[in-house]
């Protein structure tokens, strides 16, 4: 499982219609509206990092809206939870 933080910056601050949007792809787990220099943060989990590109540089990259983004990888995770029972990883 790869697990990456996908920092967005979007126009006109539209991020209700994105965080909806960003739900509706396979691979992103949660969005959260943030403070500072992005305007909000998907967490993404997926297989692989073939399946992590796609989702990026297809998917969200081409939401009406986003500008730009910018991929956190998680290189370890550590988590109260067994992440990999919890999230469908295809």
């Amino acid at each position: 499982m790869v697990t990456a933080f996908v920092l967005i910056n979007v126009q006109d601050r539209n991020v209700q219609k994105i965080g909806d949007e960003l739900l509706g792809h396979e691979g992103v787990k949660e969005a959260h509206v943030v403070a500072g220099e992005y305007d909000m943060v998907a967490v993404v989990r997926v297989a692989d990092n073939s399946t992590l590109s796609h989702l990026i540089t297809n998917e969200i990259a081409h939401i009406d809206g986003v500008e730009r983004t910018k991929t956190l990888f998680a290189l370890q995770s550590f988590s109260a939870y067994d992440l990999s029972s919890i999230f469908d990883v295809i």
